[in-house]
This record gives C-alpha cells, structure tokens and sequence, in this order.
C-alpha cells in the first residue's frame, strides 16, 4: 500500500490512555492500575522527559478513571467517590495545600450540549473569593472562584487571554481546567475522566486548537479534568469493523457453549483471541487484512475530502452531560473543601 501522509490526518485523541495499549510500552513508562471493582478502574501515568521521548506525550502526572455507568445513584455514588479520593491524591502528590487559593474554569460552548460539561461543572462549584472582603472564611472551606470564558468564536477573544487577565486579578495558587475531549475508542465516550497536570489546548478535540492553557504559558500550576463526549466517524467504522470480528470469532470459538443458546447479551468486547488473516479476508475481503493504522488512514482520506468524518456523540447526550457535570462539580468541592463524603 503506498505510504500516505498521516500528518495530514485527524488520528489524536485527548486520552493518554487512548494511545498505550501494549504492555511493552506500558514497561517503558511509570505505570499503575487500581481496580475498584469489576467496572471502575484507576490508571496512572507518569510521562518524565526521557519517556517523553520515547512516547512523544507531553511530561506530566496522568490519572483516568474508567467505569461502565453513572445512571443510577449506586453507580453514580461510587464513581464519585472514586473521582473525589483520585482528585484529593492528585493535590497531595503535587503538594497542593490546603490553604492553597483555586480558579476553576470551565472550558467549551454552553450551547452545544456535547461541549458543554466545563461551563455546567463550573456552575456548581462552591465558590467563597467573595466572601473575603467581608471577612473570613468558615473552617474546611478553601478560598475558591470560577470563571467560564465562553469561546473565541463567540467572545473575539483568545481563551487564554481571558484567563491569563482574570488570573492576574485573583491571583490564584493553582488552576481547576475542566473541558470535554475526543477519544479514539468508542467504549469510552462518557466513560473515562481524565486528571492531568500537562495542561490543555483549548478546542483541540474538534481541531480547533486554541493557545495552550499550562503552567508555562499561565505562570501557574494547572490541573485539567475532562471526559470524552465526541468522537469521530472514523473511529466508530473502525471500532464496528472490529467488532464484527470479535463476535465471529467469539462465536466460533463458542458454539458448543450451552450457556450461549439462552444468554441474552454475548461478551465478545473484550475476546482477544484474533481471527487469521485469511478468515479475516474471507469476511471482510481487503480490508480485513489491513492494520489498524493502515485502515484509520484510508478511512480519513476516502471521508476527510467529503466532510463526512463526523464529530458524534450519544443520543443520551442532554441526560449524560447533566449527570458528569455534577459528579465532576461534587467531587472537586468535597477535593477542595472539607465538605461530608457519602460512605
């Protein structure tokens, strides 16, 4: 196959987790799991210069939490739990005081609901800078504002510039940046929260990379949060396409499976055992025996000069976007203030 450009290409993802999927790398760079239980799990990366290198990811501390769903309050409680104590660590381990002064901002567009998640977090934040000038603050609670700066399309106003202004005004010692994000694998749109300190550009999931909101660029320490809300076509062909192996492989491999005849629902997401590559090419011809780099180019060039590769979210989008704007908000005010946790 001839060698196409892949610089050309839409291939990133805002998930470092996204891009480190062998145990080789994994060996090469400071990682950690944690399993809270069979649907939530913990994973941190450390990226320091010389893995840097090696992965071409920005240094930094890199926390996801990953889970399967948040619509019902058992759920809901435990994912927030999780986030919260994962949040409380993250401070800890880049020796974030307690009396320590918080911006929070809301990254995105409130009307474009899939965008929507850093200004519907923010919103419920409790925020005490005011109550300042009249006096002290209550006992447990920390010297905290927010700001929600809109967009550039809508503001005229570089995003950063913004903050930087209103940073240089409160003064705060470190930053709170929430933000939605792209993914490059379906089965984590809405499930993984991702805590970093490698800071963000703003609008980079669309391609409409924005100034970079750092600790450089911003002359203050900066943590992001964000969940993926959107992913492109490309990705969702690529992920089908894949699947359709698995169940044919699981299928195959499971025939004789009583337990099969009656089940409802089938576990093939996770099968690994593959196909050959000549089963491959008798179900999907060509196609089945490309890589996936190989297929993610094609795909791009036969649907980038259309327009057609898509930005998608959920159907659900409205009722999901509700639901992880306040569990980020609840578990950044019980990480910042030493409000009562649920058991």
């Amino acid at each position: 196959m001839r060698e196409i450009d892949l610089g050309k290409l839409n291939l990133r993802t805002d998930l470092i987790i996204d891009d480190f999927k062998d145990e080789e790398t994994l060996k090469k760079i400071n990682y950690k799991r944690k399993d809270i239980n069979k649907e939530i799990v913990v994973e941190e990366l450390v990226i320091d210069e010389k893995s840097s290198h090696i992965t071409n990811k920005v240094p930094g501390l890199y926390k996801s939490i990953s889970f399967k769903d948040i619509t019902d309050s058992t759920n809901f409680n435990l994912v927030e739990k999780t986030f919260t104590n994962t949040l409380i660590s993250f401070f800890e381990e880049l020796d974030i005081k307690e009396n320590y002064s918080c911006l929070v901002i809301g990254l995105g567009n409130v009307k474009s609901t899939p965008d929507a998640l850093g200004p519907k977090t923010v919103e419920q934040i409790i925020v005490t800078h005011h109550i300042l000038n009249l006096g002290s603050l209550e006992e447990g609670y920390r010297d905290t504002s927010i700001l929600i700066p809109g967009v550039t399309g809508t503001t005229g106003i570089e995003t950063k510039d913004i903050i930087y202004g209103v940073k240089e005004l409160v003064k705060p010692d470190f930053l709170i940046v929430i933000d939605a994000l792209k993914t490059s694998k379906t089965s984590r749109i809405n499930q993984t929260i991702q805590i970093s300190n490698s800071g963000i550009a703003p609008g980079s999931g669309v391609g409409n990379t924005r100034s970079a909101l750092t600790k450089e660029t911003l002359n203050t320490p900066v943590i992001t949060i964000g969940v993926p809300t959107i992913i492109d076509s490309v990705t969702i062909v690529i992920d089908t396409l894949n699947y359709i192996l698995k169940k044919i492989s699981y299928d195959k491999d499971n025939i004789n499976n009583p337990r099969n005849k009656i089940a409802i629902t089938k576990d093939y997401e996770n099968y690994n055992k593959e196909l050959t590559n000549d089963e491959k090419e008798k179900i999907l011809g060509l196609i089945g025996t490309l890589d996936e780099e190989s297929l993610k180019s094609l795909l791009n060039e036969v649907l980038n000069p259309l327009d057609y590769n898509f930005m998608v979210t959920p159907k659900e989008i409205d009722f999901l976007i509700d639901k992880l704007s306040a569990l980020l908000s609840s578990g950044i005010n019980k990480a910042l203030h030493k409000i009562k946790r649920q058991n």
